[in-house]
């Protein structure tokens, strides 16, 4: 009995050994593996070359624990070891140091929307515990690392928006061994210029919900996805992919969002994925899809909210099903070749937002063809509705004024809608875009629609309209373009139009417009795009103020009544490309100003009263590529430089008094050398002039 005593107390001395050793043991690993990862973490910190605000200052507290140091969390169970790197949005930059892999503990690392360039570490690979992985927003280069691969326990990868170049000659972009991240759920690698085709085997990745590859390089044929159960969201948007849209994808029973836009598909639309019942978004834009919609789609595909396939070839009728879809809010079938009635149906959609069914075939030839106006008035929460360039004929619909007050863009222009434009159209208060331009409309402009303070865009051009152009529309401060051409308006052109201080682009040519150009609208500093007055009947000389347009990049008054000379200002419109003043009864010479227009390419004087030489500055203007002096009284040598070298780009007939130039002007030849010397030495004269008195 002693001895079995002796040897119960001598197991209990070896079991205390071993656990204390142990123990020793056990500690010595946790402090080095602590110390490890807080080397691993000022690794990280020493190849981070900018942390503006103070953003890592935390890390260089000595006395702090790394625990604690910002975006670092440690794990509960390892009170020492980092579970977690969150850095996002802290404009970091420089690189991603390899030795964050040595942070083995690791489950989550997020550092996007950063400043961080060079490539991504191929350690990663050795992060087997990771899950989340978020690098996107930065500057990353190179392939995609197939030791990612190596982390099986990864849910989410997330690489998008950076300037990754897969060049792998074996599947593309996306490395064959992400075959083995069977727990991935979420994939994302959109803007980030890849190259290749889509690897097949993502198509292996079971538990796949998100796939989102817009934004990139791509092109071949879509992979076969059929045998992923719980994908819910496919984009492979903006990229290169071609050939027909597989039949396979209607086998995703979870599909939500199916976005596919902007590539170079063909072929009709697989009849397989109007059984995707749970789809919320079939976006098919910018293809060669060709075809029709099916008359029950909106019965097939009743969970639809957004329904986009402009700019495809699509035809037939638009499917009056479609009201069976009661969430859908955007229905885009723009640029297509739909024809028949707009479906009144359409004015069930109680949530639509945005209807676009711009350039297509669609009709209304009766009254009753218009019935889809009244119903729509339903849609109380309608923004935007655009029938541009259609077949629409007849007069204006009364009910269009009882549309959505919400509605901020109406487009109707290029139809044949005729009548009036109602005063009414002061109920749309919210509008910033109203265009009705190339129709049949008549009457005046009624004030009320000054009374539409938020308007941008004004198009009313290519119309009948008549009378005086309101002088209260000066009251739409925010307006932008403004087109009013090839209408019959008449009288004075509104000083208040002045008002209009960001208005950018200034359209009223082909009317009958009188008296002279008001100073006022020439001090308009905000017209950068164009202002076009021509064809009119203004008279008068042109201000001095002309100069005020110094963002302008293309001024055309021409075919008016326009008397005495330019002005020297226009020197300093330093923008100007194109200067047409062409048949007015402008005369004297050119201004020596207008060599200050360096990037002037289209000039315009012919049909005046211009004499005396051609300046020989104009053949040293570097842009100019069309010069018309015709039928005017220019006399003396032609210059041989610059645009007067090309004979296809100038053009000065009518001018019997000129001389010179290259032969194909066919010019006769000048007979006085001294008098074309003194020429070209006065013009130079009057230049130093304008230089010096500015």
């Amino acid at each position: 009995m002693e001895g079995f005593f002796h040897a119960v107390f001598f197991l209990i001395i070896l079991l205390y050994v071993i656990f204390t050793t142990w123990c020793t043991a056990t500690a010595a690993a946790g402090i080095k593996e602590a110390a490890s990862d807080r080397a691993a973490l000022l690794s990280f910190k020493s190849l981070v070359d900018d942390a503006p605000f103070g953003a890592l200052s935390s890390w260089n507290n000595g006395s702090l624990h790394y625990c604690r140091w910002r975006g670092v969390s440690c794990s509960r169970r390892h009170p020492d070891r980092v579970m977690a790197l969150n850095l996002t949005s802290l404009s970091l930059a420089g690189f991603v140091s390899p030795a964050v892999a040595n942070l083995t503990f690791l489950r989550t690392m997020d550092l996007s929307d950063n400043k961080l360039g060079g490539h991504i570490p191929e350690e990663l690979g050795s992060l087997h515990r990771l899950r989340y992985l978020n690098l996107s927003v930065n500057s990353l280069r190179r392939t995609i690392p197939s030791s990612l691969g190596n982390c099986s326990n990864l849910q989410q990868l997330i690489l998008a928006d950076n300037k990754l170049n897969g060049n792998n000659s074996l599947s593309g972009a996306i490395p064959p061994s992400f075959v083995s991240l069977l727990s991935l759920q979420i994939l994302e690698i959109q803007d980030a210029s890849l190259t290749g085709t889509i690897s097949s085997t993502l198509a292996n990745l079971s538990s796949l919900n998100m796939l989102l590859l817009q934004g990139n390089n791509l092109h071949g044929e879509i992979p076969h996805f059929a045998e992923l159960p719980f994908l819910s969201y496919l984009d492979c948007s903006i990229n290169y992919l071609f050939r027909e849209i597989p039949i396979s994808l209607g086998r995703l029973s979870s599909l939500e969002y199916l976005v596919l836009g902007m590539n170079n598909l063909t072929g009709d639309i697989p009849s397989s994925l109007y059984n995707l019942s749970s789809l919320k978004a079939l976006d098919l834009f910018y293809n060669q899809l060709e075809g029709t919609l099916p008359s029950n789609m909106g019965n097939a595909l009743p969970n639809l909210q957004v329904l986009l396939m402009y700019d495809n070839q699509l035809g037939g009728r638009i499917p009056a099903s479609l009201s069976n879809a009661s969430e859908l809010n955007d229905l885009e079938l723009s640029f297509n070749a739909f024809h028949g009635t707009i479906p009144p149906s359409l004015g069930a959609l109680q949530s639509l937002l945005w209807l676009d069914l711009h350039s297509n075939r669609l009709e209304a030839r009766k009254r009753s063809d218009w019935s889809f106006i009244t119903a729509l008035t339903n849609c109380t929460s309608l923004l935007v509705l655009d029938l541009r360039n259609n077949l629409l004929q007849g007069m204006m619909p009364k009910s269009l004024v009882n549309l959505s007050t919400s509605l901020y863009i109406l487009g109707l222009t290029n139809n044949h809608i005729s009548g009036i434009i109602p005063s009414e159209i002061e109920n749309f208060i919210n509008l910033t875009v109203l265009d009705m331009s190339v129709n049949d409309l008549r009457g005046t402009i009624p004030i009320e629609i000054s009374h539409l303070w938020q308007l941008q865009y004004l198009d009313l051009s290519n119309n009948m309209l008549s009378g005086e152009i309101p002088p209260i529309l000066g009251n739409l401060t925010r307006m932008d373009l403004l087109y009013l051409g090839s209408n019959e308006f008449e009288g004075a052109i509104p000083p208040t139009l002045s008002n209009m201080l960001v208005l950018e682009s200034l359209n009223l040519s082909n009317n009958r417009l009188s008296g002279s150009i008001p100073q006022e609208v020439l001090t308009l500093s905000s017209l950068t795009n164009f202002l076009d007055l021509s064809h009119n009947l203004l008279n008068g000389s042109l201000p001095l103020e002309i100069g005020n347009l110094i963002n302008i990049g293309a001024l055309d008054l021409s075919n008016n009544r326009l008397s005495g000379e330019i002005p020297n200002t226009i020197g300093k419109c330093a923008i100007l490309e194109i200067l047409h003043l062409e048949n007015n009864l402008l005369q004297g010479s050119i201004p020596p100003s207008i060599s200050n227009l360096r990037g002037l390419k289209e000039f315009d004087l012919s049909k005046n009263f211009y004499s005396g030489q051609i300046p020989a500055f104009l053949d040293e203007l570097p842009d100019l590529q069309y010069l018309n002096l015709s039928f005017n009284s220019f006399e003396g040598r032609v210059p041989m430089k610059g645009v007067f070298k090309n004979a296809s780009e100038v053009s000065l007939i009518g001018n019997p008094k000129l001389c010179g130039g290259i032969p194909e002007l066919h010019l006769p030849k000048c007979t006085s050398d001294a008098f074309a010397a003194k020429h070209n030495s006065d013009y130079k004269l009057k230049g130093y002039k304008w230089v010096l008195l500015g």
